[in-house]
């Protein structure tokens, strides 16, 4: 059943109790636990293009101690930092962005001011399959689960953006359209401070001018996996958070590697970025080897990312260290709430 969530396809819920064929309160009771166990959050992801901010910035450090808390801090005051996790070494960070030097501003900025070091910084343009998997954790449930193939997996960042426009013409944020957007950007939240269950901030029952930003793809609903609670199932526990970085080879395709990671190593990241010189991978793994598998000849995953990558790094941190001081706040990204229409009923 956490699998037909994860995969957050826009079925009606008469749909989603065929696919998982348990009965409707099973069904509610399982899915209102998920979440008040913290295994599960849902999340308004919008495209980056229509917001103007086509540039996202993937930004993964090592911060000195003394400075550790400084630099968080930093990070969390810029107003394009959409995600913020920090560990007991590691800082990963996402910014949404105007213009492309708006975020190579920060390698500079962590050298000019000390912060760290061991700084891997990824700028990419998001109309293009550039962010092919962004924190879907569909394909790592199902492969934990034991259960075969995946509904929706992976979903993205961005891309190509259907719509009305003509060919070649920027989607036009209208105020209308900023008040749709930001409304669904921020509805976990306000139903949070509404007393609203977090299992209920779905996209069941939204107003018109909403749903429609959904259809045209606008801003994508999204329900994310936190690994840290998560039991151990049948002795496998994905507990570490593993982030690759690698200089592509020549001639290296980011789906082929994809499609070897998934198909021969049964490794699912939950996080792909492609860019012009550098990839990155976001994947779970766990501290404790699980039983092999004998039905299953898995393939070395560090010889497979030597096929496409060369000058590989690797960081490695239990999962419970992680924590998210900026968790998925894409509406920050519309804060000036005075120019767009007062919020509807």
């Amino acid at each position: 059943m956490i699998a037909v969530l994860l995969a957050a396809r826009p079925d009606r819920e008469r749909e989603r109790l065929r696919q998982v064929r348990i009965p409707r309160s099973t069904y509610h009771a399982v899915r209102r636990r998920a979440y008040e166990e913290l295994w599960l959050r849902d999340r308004y992801i919008p495209h980056p293009v229509p917001l103007g901010v086509p540039y996202v910035t993937f930004l993964v450090a090592r911060p000195f101690a003394d400075r550790f808390e400084e630099f968080t801090k930093t990070v969390a005051l810029d107003a394009g930092n959409v995600v913020l996790w920090t560990g007991h070494q590691v800082l990963v960070a996402i910014f949404f962005h105007a213009k492309a030097a708006d975020g190579r501003t920060w390698e500079t900025r962590v050298a000019r001011e000390k912060f760290g070091t061991a700084t891997t910084l990824i700028t990419v343009r998001a109309d293009g399959p550039t962010v092919p998997v962004y924190f879907d954790f569909e394909g790592l449930w199902c492969n934990l689960a034991g259960i075969p193939g995946t509904l929706a997996y992976p979903h993205g960042l961005g891309g190509a953006l259907p719509g009305p426009e003509p060919e070649g013409e920027a989607p036009v944020l209208t105020s209308h359209r900023a008040w749709a957007v930001e409304e669904l950007l921020h509805r976990p939240f306000s139903g949070t401070e509404a007393g609203k269950g977090p299992h209920l901030v779905g996209p069941l029952g939204l107003p018109f001018a909403q749903r429609r930003m959904l259809a045209r793809g606008w801003v994508d609903h999204r329900t994310l996996l936190d690994p840290a609670p998560l039991p151990a199932y049948q002795g496998k526990s994905p507990d570490e958070v593993v982030l690759i970085t690698g200089v592509p080879r020549s001639g290296a395709r980011p789906e082929e590697l994809f499609a070897s990671l998934t198909r021969e190593c049964r490794v699912f990241p939950f996080l792909l970025v492609v860019g012009s010189t550098r990839w990155l991978l976001g994947a779970l793994g766990a501290s404790t080897p699980p039983p092999p598998d004998v039905s299953f000849a898995r393939r070395p995953v560090l010889a497979t990312l030597r096929e496409y990558l060369e000058g590989i790094e690797i960081v490695q941190e239990a999962a419970a260290h992680f924590s998210p001081r900026v968790d998925h706040r894409y509406d920050r990204l519309l804060s000036s709430r005075d120019s767009t229409p007062a919020r509807k009923p």
